[in-house]
């Protein structure tokens, strides 16, 4: 089968040339571009595990830092001043993520009956915060990008103590957690980097006008880097449970779109919000969860349903996104972001 990756390797590079000639289909090429290095990581993943006696997964935790950098950059402090101007969807867009994701996570992994920490990783995958994308898939869907931006900002800040705590609870007779051990990580690879952006923000927004503009490629092009080692560590793993793992991340992901916005829906919310929270839920922040399992020294099975997961977000995402753009929200106000 190897003879076959050059050729795979190449419909994917071709079909997203194909692709950037046309606007309506602009959005799907960094995806396709994400599949074809994917292809290549699983066909020659000796040239993506060691540069000679160096182990590239040691570049996951610096190249996270630097995703989430640029993700304070692109936040100020009013973002979470959202808090105090929609409470009710902030509280219930909250609540749904760190509950339905967990819980479909958990229950996945019993019903696949996967290997232990490949059950632990598609848990970990339901335990991270909002995903970065989802500002711009809300933004694409029509939804409440304030609602999105404050989500994002607020499930960020609360994942050193809720995602130790979940794993801990659903993920523990998987494999060991450290809740204190697992707290300072996330600490260090999300609230001290956001930290530093939002303080770059504050002080230097608009004055390095050549960063603001290549932090959004550089944060694309980590999280490539980022799923490609992961894929080329856990080759063997991957191509065990390769499908399975990807119907489970396909349920994962489309279980947290539709009862995010079910249950919204439920609630009587606006029709914005519902949009909202519903990408909120099933858009995870993949690249965390990545790391951490790095910082467990598992990227080779825990980081799996992370790599996995990351990519086929987009692309639901983007559908999802494409779906209700051409259907706006009726009597409702698009909000604007700030």
């Amino acid at each position: 089968m190897n003879h076959l990756g050059p050729y795979i390797i190449g419909f994917w590079i071709l079909l997203a040339i194909l692709f950037s000639r046309k606007p309506q289909t602009r959005g799907y090429v960094y995806t396709l571009m994400i599949f074809a290095a994917v292809t290549t990581s699983l066909y020659y993943p000796q040239y993506f595990t060691h540069i000679r006696d160096y182990d590239l997964a040691k570049l996951i935790t610096p190249l996270l830092q630097i995703i989430m950098f640029g993700m304070g950059t692109a936040m100020s402090l009013g973002d979470f001043y959202g808090v105090i101007r929609m409470p009710m969807g902030v509280l219930t867009g909250v609540l749904c993520h760190f509950t339905i994701m967990p819980f479909i996570g958990w229950g996945l992994a019993h019903l696949f009956g996967f290997p232990p920490e490949i059950a632990a990783g598609v848990v970990l995958v339901g335990t991270v915060p909002c995903g970065m994308a989802s500002n711009v898939i809300s933004y694409l869907a029509k939804a409440n990008i304030a609602l999105s931006v404050t989500l994002t900002a607020i499930s960020t800040m609360l994942a050193p103590f809720v995602t130790p705590l979940l794993m801990r609870w659903l993920a523990g007779s998987y494999i060991d957690i450290s809740v204190t051990h697992m707290m300072w990580d996330i600490f260090k690879l999300v609230i001290l980097p956001v930290a530093a952006g939002l303080v770059f923000n504050h002080f230097l927004s608009g004055k390095a006008k050549w960063l603001d503009d290549i932090m959004p490629k550089i944060s694309m092009t980590a999280i490539g880097l980022i799923i490609v080692i992961i894929t080329a560590h856990g080759r063997d793993a991957l191509l065990d449970v390769g499908l399975l793992l990807i119907l489970s991340s396909l349920i994962h992901n489309l279980s947290g779109y539709g009862l995010g916005y079910w249950l919204c829906k439920l609630i009587r919310m606006k029709e914005q919000d519902c949009r909202t929270i519903a990408i909120e839920v099933g858009m995870q922040n993949s690249g965390l969860a990545s790391a951490i399992a790095k910082s467990m020294g598992k990227i080779a099975t825990v980081g799996l349903a992370p790599a996995v997961f990351g990519p086929l977000m987009n692309v639901t995402g983007s559908l999802l996104a494409s779906w209700w753009h051409r259907h706006p929200p009726e009597g409702d106000v698009v909000s604007e972001n700030k």
